[in-house]
């Protein structure tokens, strides 16, 4: 019976010429000249990369052309935020577009942790690879090693390199689910990174993808190839974002070369601010406040750069407020989704408008999380900040003087050197109401990042005893 009907249907299409109508009674498929018209996404995020590092951002002794053509080319963002000052916070906040006080993420993973992203969350790559795209990771995940916590169990298809930080243990490149290298020499990872990148686009330039290229550096310890070690003006840091860049027109290039520039986002971006606390290996924030591990502008604001030719106009510029959690709305708007349902609230905003030039970003909010505790808000132009007790002393950590309450305007100060508190009590008493009603909606979740503590017990006694031999012996 079914065969006669579908048949009679056949007959009609042929006799009457209704193609549309014989197409509607097709299975439904993705044609690869449909699947072509959804863009690229190529994500490449520096690590501890300051403000001041890149020449489109104001460094005069470090050469950034390729980064530099990307912001002349397409749009500079003045005032772009990263989730957290730290690494982990930054990745998790990135991928899922929502606070990582959310999901309890509000610190560092080490090799020692048994904890990583939680499986509920949805991730930019679990979200786009229903789109039909093919998502690869290559570089830093830092979102926990165990099988579960992995790229391959979160949307990604491909991934290949260093799952911490380079200072941590457990150094090695990994590919998919298994370790594929014991020994890393770093003199060479932005190379290898870049060379899996442009392996990645050569075998993918007929389907739609996203690429997540996470480079190691420049956090410490920084190295550069021979090819580029010794040849900027600041040292081996320089020598470092240097050989970035080069990874940088790298990458465009092999977009150029396969024919899928025109249909490619590129953005550049970095996971947080310098490392101060490491000097001259540590970065600059430029006219900002300190660095990584801070909730001054130095620590959060990031320079950020985004090409798409044809789709961004060259040489915008724009001085409002953007964040890491706008692109999954953005990408999957891009992928044509136009009303995602979002399990779980979105702390990110669809910020296609301003790619494109047809309009603003809405929000003016972001609250600012450091180790689970708010320690700064900013709505508008305005910014408050707590009382924080400082420290000192700190290996890794720099040198931070203990303050009150800080009020800032950041348009007319962006190093925050002016606190104009106590000029401006009807400012402070709008922000706090403000904060308690958008504080009100980010319910925080448990915290997730516990590094467990090895029991030395044992060390102590053999001390103990030992002193105590010791002292019997006199």
């Amino acid at each position: 019976m079914k065969t006669a009907y579908y048949l009679s249907i056949l007959l009609f299409c042929l006799s009457a010429g209704a193609v549309g109508l014989l197409t509607a009674f097709q299975p439904r498929q993705t044609s690869s000249r449909q699947s072509a018209t959804k863009p690229n996404i190529v994500f490449i995020m520096a690590d501890d990369l300051g403000y001041g590092d890149i020449g489109a951002f104001g460094a005069k002794d470090i050469r950034t052309p390729n980064i530099d053509a990307l912001a002349q080319k397409g749009i500079k963002f003045t005032e772009f935020y990263c989730p957290s000052p730290v690494c982990s916070p930054t990745r998790a906040g990135l991928l899922t577009g929502r606070y990582p006080r959310r999901m309890g993420i509000d610190g560092v993973f080490f090799p020692e942790s048994f904890t990583g992203i939680p499986q509920s969350e949805v991730t930019i790559a679990e979200a786009l690879k229903e789109q039909g795209y093919r998502n690869s990771i290559i570089g830093k995940w830092h979102l926990g090693h165990h099988l579960q916590y992995l790229p391959l169990q979160n949307g990604f298809d491909e991934y290949f390199g260093i799952p911490y930080s380079n200072d941590m243990m457990g150094t090695v490149y990994m590919r998919g689910n298994e370790v594929a290298d014991y020994k890393v020499d770093q003199r060479y990872t932005t190379k290898v990174y870049t060379e899996e990148a442009v392996k990645f686009i050569e075998k993918n330039k007929n389907k739609p993808f996203f690429l997540y290229l996470a480079h190691t550096m420049p956090h410490v310890p920084i190295y550069a190839s021979p090819e580029f070690e010794g040849k900027s003006k600041r040292g081996l840091y320089g020598d470092v974002i240097e050989e970035l860049d080069w990874s940088v027109g790298q990458v465009v290039q092999a977009l150029k070369k396969n024919g899928i520039e025109e249909n490619t986002l590129v953005v550049f971006t970095s996971d947080n601010g310098p490392w101060m606390a490491f000097d001259v290996e540590g970065g600059s924030p430029g006219p900002l406040r300190e660095g990584k591990q801070t909730t001054f502008e130095g620590g959060m604001r990031v320079p950020t750069v985004a090409y798409w030719p044809g789709k961004i106009k060259a040489g915008t510029v724009y001085d409002n407020i953007a964040t890491h959690f706008d692109f999954f709305p953005t990408f999957l708007k891009l992928a044509g989704v136009t009303n995602y349902q979002s399990k779980k609230p979105l702390d990110g905003e669809d910020i296609t408008p301003v790619l494109t030039g047809t309009g603003q970003r809405k929000g003016d909010e972001l609250l600012y999380y450091f180790n689970g505790q708010l320690q700064a808000y900013r709505k508008g132009d305005w910014k408050i900040k707590f009382p924080y007790a400082g420290n000192k002393g700190i290996l890794g950590v720099k040198d931070v003087a203990a303050h009150d309450t800080l009020l800032f305007n950041l348009k007319q100060d962006v190093g925050e050197q002016q606190n104009v508190l106590k000029a401006n009590p009807a400012k402070v008493k709008e922000l706090l109401a403000a904060l308690e009603k958008y504080k009100a909606g980010i319910e925080p979740a448990q915290s997730l990042v516990q590094r467990m503590p090895a029991d030395e017990s044992h060390k102590q006694k053999y001390l103990e005893r030992k002193a105590k031999m010791a002292t019997s012996n006199e």
